[in-house]
């Protein structure tokens, strides 16, 4: 073997080498995320830095890699098919093979055999290596990737401005790679890295509760008129103090003439209940404050934002006709995030959803049908300005004309389980194969 074919071999060698760089290099840093690379640049690795370079400016040395895969392409087929093409010949001088078919087999194995090891040792290796191990290949070649764009910058800007101008010529923008995720793209990621063990379950809740969140409106989640517990204006002390030991709520919204239509204020109990501790003259009318109202279809975060912003802890909401509808206090909003929040008064609160028996529930009326179709994966029908599961039944009920009879749709079997005159407190569901009348 002579010294020009071994030198040939090393220099494909090289070229391979450089093919898998390039391409493992184009496949970590269009996988890596940036959100990955600050976290590293604040844990203080250098070598976040470089790549931070190259994912902020990705479409320059993606160019650069593209730029080198061709380049090294280029002189595998100049080098290496003529390099094995010599290699094989004396094989088939040695089998008495005519120089006319050594020719010719000789190219075709040598135009194999390098087809081969470029695909799968130049591209096909080094991609399945960048995607898997995305974080950490970008980290390792990011420096060399930074550098041989600053050595190529002149032939690499005038590749990018050509191509750039041959799109606007056809009327095409160049678009930018931007890492920005939607909302739906989000909670995506937010499943898969719960599936992975990234997140637990607790972490996937109180996120997709935050999604949820901006969907909501005050009309969703407030305690309804008919469950309100007020004090009146002219309530004697002892009355007082009897309501305020059966509900053991901190604020209580003060009506005139037990219309809760007439809502003038609320009063905190701490105040009251303190001063009758230490045996002070006090009245009703001297504790009460200001309270915000709100329209049923005003959003939760803007209701939570004008909650901070007047310092309150709870709000009226009214209908279009400014009649009273229901209340919201802070807790209500922020157990839409966390949860249900308990205290020690708590211990008789009954959950919203129960779990009397296999696929047997009893179930809040003011559960929202969302809730309800993500939990049971089910769907509901005829949900038009309709959003908790006791207005859908009210809603079935009128086109049965009233009647109080179980409800069946698919699997499901549903039931009142408990009204007060024509509000529906409670619901139960019966989930089965198949649910006969």
């Amino acid at each position: 073997m002579d010294i020009t074919i071994i030198t040939n071999l090393i220099f494909i060698t090289i070229l391979i080498i450089l093919t898998a760089f390039f391409v493992a290099s184009e496949f970590a840093v269009i996988k890596v995320r940036m959100s990955r690379i600050d976290q590293l640049i604040e844990e203080g690795n250098k070598k976040a830095i470089a790549a931070k370079k190259i994912v902020s400016d990705l479409d320059y040395y993606l160019s650069a890699c593209q730029l080198g895969i061709t380049v090294t392409a280029l002189g595998l087929g100049t080098l290496g098919e003529p390099t094995v093409e010599k290699l094989l010949h004396p094989v088939f001088d040695y089998f008495g093979i005519p120089a006319a078919m050594s020719t010719v087999a000789s190219y075709a194995l040598a135009l194999m055999i390098m087809t081969l090891l470029h695909v799968v040792l130049g591209e096909l290796a080094p991609k399945t290596l960048a995607i898997q191990y995305a974080e950490r290949l970008t980290l390792l070649l990011a420096p060399a990737l930074v550098a041989f764009g600053k050595i190529f910058f002149p032939l690499i800007w005038f590749m990018n401005g050509t191509s750039r101008a041959l799109l606007r010529l056809v009327g095409v923008k160049p678009a930018s790679h931007e890492q920005a995720h939607s909302e739906e793209e989000l909670q995506i990621i937010m499943t898969q890295s719960f599936q992975s063990g990234e997140i637990n379950q607790t972490e996937l809740t109180y996120l997709q509760n935050i999604f949820a969140f901006d969907e909501r409106v005050a009309k969703d989640i407030m305690i309804p008129r008919t469950q309100m517990v007020v004090l009146d204006s002219v309530m004697e002390k002892e009355e007082i103090l009897q309501i305020i030991d059966e509900h053991h709520f901190t604020r209580y919204p003060i009506t005139e003439n037990g219309d809760k239509d007439k809502i003038i204020g609320v009063v905190n109990t701490k105040e009251m209940v303190t001063k009758y501790a230490l045996g002070k003259e006090t009245t009703l009318q001297e504790h009460i404050h200001k309270i915000p109202f709100i329209l049923e279809t005003a959003r939760l975060q803007d209701v939570l934002l004008k909650m901070k912003k007047d310092q309150i802890h709870i709000v009226i909401v009214i209908d279009e006709f400014g009649g009273t509808s229901g209340i919201i206090s802070m807790e209500d909003i922020l157990e839409e995030i966390v949860g249900e929040i308990r205290d020690e008064f708590d211990d008789d609160e009954i959950p919203d959803i129960i779990e009397n028996s296999r696929n047997e529930y009893l179930i809040n009326g003011r559960v929202l049908l969302d809730e309800l179709e993500n939990r049971f994966n089910i769907t509901f029908e005829n949900t038009f300005n309709v959003d908790t599961i006791g207005g859908w039944i009210q809603a079935e009920m009128l086109q049965a004309d009233g009647k109080q009879v179980p409800i069946h749709r698919e699997n499901q079997q549903w039931k009142i389980a408990k009204s007060d005159n024509h509000q529906i407190l409670q619901v139960s569901l019966k989930l089965q194969s198949e649910v006969t009348t």
